[in-house]
């Protein structure tokens, strides 16, 4: 596997940071991941905008133009031979501050560290879209806003890895959390949608979750569907008096919740507009694919 690594790409076992890098001592960094659609990176302008907003908000000066990461993405998939129209690509970016002595000032790192992976993409199990999910609500709640902003996808994980914990002592699929008043945000890597008296809901941003690409596209779907939709706060009674339930994610796309603390969601399958919507992403998504240049 070639990655790479600050300036060049490199084998993963010379693919090395220092133990100083305070990515690995504090979690200092930000990082997005992507997909492709055969040779069609899936929104990568709105991705690398949304890594840089995050590098803007920490303080965090990415070494690398916009561009010249578009040109590494395309570079990474072609030397490990995926993003292909047999294999879509699995692509993380991640920029940490960089190595320097042990301490919280930024100023003691004098580079960030940048690192790119693409790996082939591996989807959920197909029999999943079928049956649907099982979810729990997690007793670990979402970071509060004002102490960490939801808007930067930062490398330090730990609430969710937190929430995920529950789900697997849980034997479930995922968690969804609570902010501190109580009300849904997200699961531990996507984004939550239920349909409750006819109407599409998601948990609004001023709840404490990320601005998730593809949250974004399916209200967009949705609305030109004639979906009535509406962004609010929304609790776990909410939740149980659903019709349906969906999660999205880049990766997976839009995967159907059909039981969440051991109660079925609707009449525990996935539902009519859960499958409308995923059947007609496909088509969203062609407008929103980057093509690579000709190899």
């Amino acid at each position: 596997m070639w990655i790479y690594l600050n300036s060049k790409f490199v084998k993963d076992e010379d693919a090395v940071i220092s133990v100083f890098d305070h990515g690995f001592l504090y979690g200092d960094g930000v990082y997005e991941t992507l997909r492709s659609y055969g040779p069609h990176i899936f929104m990568q302008d709105q991705h690398l905008s949304r890594l840089f907003r995050s590098a803007e908000a920490i303080g965090l000066t990415i070494p690398i133009s916009m561009k010249s990461l578009a040109d590494i993405l395309q570079e990474a998939m072609i030397r490990n031979e995926v993003g292909t129209d047999q294999r879509d690509a699995y692509l993380r970016i991640t920029v940490s501050r960089g190595a320097g002595d042990i301490g919280l000032d930024p100023a003691l790192c004098s580079s960030p560290t940048v690192v790119v992976m693409a790996k082939p993409l591996v989807p959920p199990a197909s029999h999943l879209y079928e049956t649907g999910v099982k979810l729990i609500v997690a007793s670990t709640k979402r970071n509060l806003p004002s102490a960490l902003s939801p808007q930067i996808k930062s490398t330090n994980f730990l609430n969710n890895i937190q929430a995920k914990r529950e789900a697997i002592v849980a034997g479930a699929f995922d968690s969804i959390l609570l902010n501190w008043e109580q009300h849904l945000t997200e699961c531990t890597i996507s984004n939550v949608f239920l349909v409750l008296n006819g109407t599409l809901r998601t948990p609004a941003l001023e709840c404490g979750l990320l601005d998730g690409i593809t949250r974004m596209i399916v209200i967009q779907l949705a609305r030109e569907l004639d979906i009535h939709t509406d962004e609010g706060r929304y609790t776990v009674d909410d939740l149980f008096k659903a019709d349906e339930c969906f999660l999205t994610n880049t990766s997976m796309e839009i995967m159907p919740v059909t039981s969440v603390d051991r109660r079925a969601v609707g009449d525990g399958k996935p539902g009519p507009l859960t499958l409308k919507l995923r059947e007609q992403f496909p088509a969203m998504r062609g407008r929103y694919g980057n093509r690579l240049h000709t190899r």
